[in-house]
């Protein structure tokens, strides 16, 4: 097979080692240039990857207790038909459980402690289907919700700021209190505390709290459930599926998802991963740009070898060809190897952190101070071809000066003093 001379010469002179130039320093700017590339490109890799690991981590843990899909009447009134409700909402294909709730807010007191609190009043036997946090461990808890009992879960850290336990009593303050002559009364009624649950969230184990639906409709005076939490086989579906609830629902609700309850929280995510991909995308702009000043020393240590080229009749595209190919090799080597090791280090990031752990004696992320406490990691291909299409195309422009430069060359300027 015949290859194009340009493309010959431009790897010979970018495999060519220390001993066959004239200026082993242009050899080691080159593969300085190609380290950097390299490394560059892993950063972006193993950052984002630990970014996208962290979002997954956040929202997996926020989904375990937020609902993918929530169904609620307009000014938190109870549901026309919540039987009718439900089995719409599950004749979706996408929708893998639904259940009835009611949601309100309310104060909890134990002592001269009062807390602020979100109620959601649930159906046990039915709340597992769309919660991951006790569809998976302390299923036994909502058993003790039992109608008439008035017990409540309380999240961990809700818990721990009232400092209460298994079987002690709260008194719950109603928002809506009863008129009397000498004023607004509010409502009072005393639960027991018959679990606790811990979401991994501290937003929700500090403010939420479950009780039956029924005991709930007793104490806010409401005749049934508020709305209905709906979860999917595929949480990413959600927009789509709720925009087709909306048109096949018979009464008339509101429909919220989960991108839109957290949107301000998935906004900051997207930017900060926005910012950090800017900036590190800068370390690859810097190693390939220098790469500028490889072919630029080449291309003055090759004057010779150019003009003798001109001479035989290359023309000056195929001089250009020469070290486009050149600095564009450098470039995809570079690329190529700060693929592999990004990505070698981003799908094996759970054994390399804890060897580094142990190895310095240290750890990263103590399980006292956050609440994730190992390194996540979750590569994802929109991230990943980006980063290689960027680096080859920076690693490409910055060959194109020197190379121009390259084919301006005079033959006889270059050749009077060889």
């Amino acid at each position: 097979m015949n290859l194009p001379f340009e493309l010959l010469l431009g790897w010979r002179y970018t495999r060519a080692g220390r001993a066959t130039r004239r200026n082993g320093f242009i050899s080691f700017i080159s593969g300085v240039s190609m380290l950097g590339i390299a490394l560059g490109v892993a950063a972006l890799i193993i950052v984002l990857s630990v970014m996208n690991g962290f979002q997954k981590e956040v929202r997996d843990r926020m989904l375990g207790v937020v609902s993918h899909i929530e169904i609620f009447a307009p000014n938190g009134a109870a549901l026309p038909d919540v039987e009718r409700t439900l089995a719409q909402v599950k004749a979706h294909p996408k929708v893998l459980g639904a259940a009835p709730f009611i949601a309100t807010q309310a104060l909890l007191a134990r002592g001269e402690d009062m807390k602020g609190v979100m109620v959601r009043g649930i159906e046990p036997t039915l709340e597992p289907s769309v919660s991951d946090v006790f569809a998976q461990a302390k299923l036994s808890v909502l058993t003790q919700l039992v109608p008439g009992e008035f017990g409540v879960v309380l999240g961990a850290e809700l818990a721990r700021a009232l400092g209460v336990i298994k079987g002690d009593k709260v008194t719950l303050v109603a928002p809506s209190g009863q008129i009397t002559p000498a004023g607004v009364i509010p409502r009072l009624k005393q639960m027991t505390v018959v679990g606790t649950f811990d979401s991994g969230h501290f937003e929700y184990d500090s403010a939420l709290v479950l009780m039956h639906m029924a005991d709930a409709a007793r104490v806010f005076r409401l005749e049934g459930a508020t709305g209905v939490r709906v979860k999917l086989t595929d949480l990413n579906l959600a927009r789509a599926v709720a925009a087709d609830l909306a048109a096949s629902l018979t009464d008339r609700l509101l429909i919220r998802d989960w991108t839109r309850q957290n949107r301000t929280w998935f906004a900051a995510v997207q930017l900060e991963k926005r910012m950090m991909f800017i900036i590190l995308t800068l370390i690859v702009a810097v190693a390939a740009f220098n790469l500028v000043s490889t072919l630029v020393m080449t291309v003055t240590d090759k004057r010779a070898d150019i003009a003798i080229l001109r001479t035989l009749g290359a023309s000056p595209a195929s001089i250009m060809g020469i070290f486009v190919v050149q600095g564009a090799m450098v470039g995809v080597i570079g690329t190529l190897a700060g693929l592999a090791l990004g990505l070698g280090v981003a799908f094996n990031i759970d054994v390399i952190v804890p060897a580094l752990e142990q190895a310095l004696g240290a750890t990263f992320l103590p399980r006292d101070v956050y609440l994730i406490s190992r390194m996540p990691s979750d590569p994802q291909q929109g991230d990943i071809v980006p980063i290689a299409v960027i680096s080859l195309v920076l690693a490409f422009a910055a060959t194109l000066y020197p190379s121009w430069r390259a084919s301006r060359v005079n033959p006889a300027e270059a050749l009077r003093y060889e």
